[in-house]
């Protein structure tokens, strides 16, 4: 269960830095030599490059990983885990979690709508984000002890000292985008705090926060390597600042906070900005240009390609695309450990949730039509899956996203996603693929990376810009969305599409490529897609037929319903943004409730 500092706990911690022999306890092994045990004063710390680099990287440990993990934090000694040992598709359509145990955000939390501003201490940290409780002000305040005294560091060339700032400036962008878009505007803290200094940390505006994120990626992008290969492999880029960029510019661009209709009936200028602008999404498109202007100019970034054109070939580019560390496409990653032991637990857990059919439907045949959300599944017109010499009949993303009947899983086996397998499991009727792997992949069981911003988004992105600036897409818009199918083998989509038309096309491409990498949520949550929150969710029951029950020759299947979400019922647009916790509410240093809560 997630226990971390308050905002104001924080903010103590880093003035007795400042004033006294504080403990930093760097420690987690991948992170090299830590200070000696028995304290570090900013003397110590800033008398060499090498001390001083430990500020820094403590800073990069800080920075939000999408996966579950669970490791011993060295700074406090407590475990911590993601939504109960879970993923943030959880709470969207494209997957659906039956974990239900005290430790399950999402059962316990949001499907039966429970979730608010005082969770209970069984469910404290369950949640899909607590402010105050989460590592971004962790990583804010390291990064502004290094900054602020990065001067002090007396081996340091100038380059080199302008570079790190900028990286810690990076940093702070990052927990502040993380923070914008659970929580709208938040205090925004801007220096090393004084112990003299009134408590005081009033919320920043919804507009502020999206400016000042902005402005720190401005700060820092001209002092970044584009591309960084071998040892700083990881570290910020220039490509990544300004990939970041337009992805905070377009979520402020988006019609939830860009609009004259309030998204909810509290909204303020703390969630949005009261108005609509066409020049917010021209800030986004320009934001894009800027980055694929840079592209063009410094190279090094692409599409991770296929190297044969066959469907085997496609899974690998895809896989290697997001999971490899050191790679073309990953702009922005975040590690937690090189043992992958520290997936562990989520390993074993994953099998407990599940992609849903209505996310499964939207992959496309392996000639790139259209599945039918009207398939017969009870009398299949052709088999949905696999034929029955083992031919995958889908696209290619589809196995390497999400554990079909038929499948190979992680131990070798063959998945146990139907009713007679041995080891089944009543749950969808599939199970998260990417991130886990099966044992036929050369990856599986090596560590892995975040990949938290990824060169596909960034395409996708800059099309949705145009799309939505232009009144519809362009020759470029285009080319965007078909070389990121491309890569997998798929068609061109259909020319002369209408802005709307486009734009569902987008919605839907970001889900199939960006699955299970936390894009998903915050794109339902932009867009204002209630009726993707409201629907009803499916999953399919299989049954072997014939063979052995290890290995069955054929598959019969049932749509199922998925448990009803209090959603479904009681909607309301508060879920949006998180709540803040009323214990932080409390404490008076300038925080107002959100819309609803």
């Amino acid at each position: 269960m997630k226990r971390y500092l308050s905002i104001i706990t924080a903010l103590a911690a880093a003035m007795l830095l400042q004033v006294s022999c504080y403990d930093l306890r760097f420690g987690d092994a991948f992170l090299g030599e830590h200070p000696e045990s028995s304290g570090a004063t900013l003397d110590t710390l800033f008398s060499s490059s090498v001390n001083a680099e430990k500020v820094l990287v403590k800073a990069y440990s800080y920075l939000p990983y999408g996966l579950p993990v669970y490791l011993k934090d060295r700074y406090d000694g407590k475990e911590y885990d993601k939504l109960g040992i879970n993923v943030l598709e959880s709470i969207s359509d494209l997957n659906h979690s039956r974990r239900n145990n005290p430790s399950d955000g999402p059962v316990n939390l949001y499907y039966n709508g429970t979730y608010g501003s005082n969770i209970g201490s069984d469910y404290r940290g369950t949640e899909a984000y607590r402010f105050g409780d989460e590592n971004e002000y962790r990583a804010i305040r390291y990064a502004w002890i290094y900054i602020e005294n990065a001067e002090r560091i007396p081996d340091l060339s100038s380059m080199s000292r302008q570079r790190k700032v900028a990286e810690a400036k990076m940093v702070i962008a990052i927990a502040y985008s993380e923070l914008l878009r659970y929580m709208g505007g938040v205090p925004l803290i801007k220096h090393s705090v004084d112990p003299n200094e009134e408590m005081y940390f009033p919320r920043a505006t919804f507009a502020e926060t999206v400016d000042y994120i902005v402005q720190l990626l401005d700060e820092a992008a001209p002092y970044l390597n584009w591309k960084n290969d071998g040892t700083e492999n990881g570290r910020m880029t220039k490509a990544g600042a300004l990939g970041l960029k337009l992805r905070i510019l377009l979520w402020a661009a988006s019609p939830t906070f860009n609009s004259a209709t309030p998204w909810h009936p509290q909204a303020d200028a703390y969630t949005c900005y009261g108005n609509y602008d066409a020049e917010r999404w021209k800030r986004a498109m320009d934001a894009g240009k800027e980055f694929f202007d840079e592209l063009n100019a410094n190279g090094k970034y692409q599409l991770t390609q296929a190297t044969e054109k066959t469907h085997k070939g496609y899974r690998a580019a895809f896989r290697s695309a997001y999971y490899d560390r050191g790679g073309t496409e990953v702009l922005i990653s975040t590690r937690r450990g090189y043992d992958v032991s520290c997936l562990e637990q989520f390993l074993t857990e994953v099998r407990y949730s599940g992609p849903t059919l209505n996310y499964v439907n939207m992959f496309a045949w392996d000639d790139g039509t259209d599945f039918d959300e009207n398939f017969d599944w009870e009398n299949p017109p052709r088999q949905p899956f696999f034929e029955a010499d083992g031919t995958p009949t889908r696209e290619p993303r589809l196995y390497e996203t999400c554990a079909v009947p038929g499948d190979t899983w992680r131990d070798g086996s063959v998945a146990p996603v139907y009713t007679n397998h041995p080891n089944y499991t009543v749950g969808t009727g599939f199970l998260q693929m990417k991130f886990v792997l099966n044992q036929d992949s050369d990856r599986a069981g090596k560590p892995i990376q975040w990949p938290y911003l990824r060169l596909p988004e960034v395409m996708l992105s800059y099309a949705e810009a145009i799309n939505e600036y232009n009144g519809g897409p362009d020759a470029t818009a285009y080319k965007m969305i078909n070389d990121v199918r491309a890569r997998v083998g798929l068609p061109e989509i259909p020319q002369g599409l209408s802005q709307e038309e486009f734009r569902e096309a987008l919605i839907k491409e970001r889900a199939l490529e960006l699955g299970y990498e936390e894009v998903r949520w915050f794109d339902l949550v932009r867009w204002g897609r209630s009726q993707d929150f409201t629907k009803k969710l499916y999953g399919l029951q299989a049954t072997g037929v014939g063979g052995t029950l290890t290995d069955p020759e054929s598959f019969t299947f049932t749509v199922t319903e998925l448990a009803s979400r209090n959603w479904a019922i009681n909607w309301d647009t508060k879920w949006y943004l998180a709540a803040f916790p009323q214990t932080e509410v409390d404490k008076g240093y300038g925080i107002v409730q959100n819309p609803g809560w």
